[in-house]
């Protein structure tokens, strides 16, 4: 877990997509998460972690519903949703905390 901490200590906004490989929504979320990636680029970070690989991070997050959307700017949990998102949302959400930091 202390690497987790390091990725969320980031100043940049890191977007966490918890999921797991059988969880059929989690599958749709992979290429939103992909989209997003590329639309911000290296001004944050899009990190997906697979729950049944990292048990005693999801139960220190309360980790519940499939996927689940975090995101940290500087070491803060900045917005969570739980559920499918679509991309636009999503690269909204990090532009918006991109210009937070100008």
């Amino acid at each position: 877990m202390s690497k987790f901490g390091e990725l969320i200590d980031s100043k940049i906004p890191v977007l966490f997509s918890f999921y797991t490989d059988w969880d059929e929504p989690s599958k749709n979320t992979n290429n939103i998460l992909k989209d997003v990636a590329t639309s911000v680029g290296d001004q944050g970070k899009v990190i997906k972690i697979d729950i049944e690989k990292n048990k005693q991070l999801a139960d220190a997050l309360r980790i519940k519903d499939l996927p689940t959307l975090i995101l940290y700017k500087n070491g803060e949990m900045v917005w969570r949703k739980s559920g499918e998102e679509n991309a636009n949302t999503l690269i909204a959400l990090m532009q918006q905390h991109l210009q937070e930091e100008h």
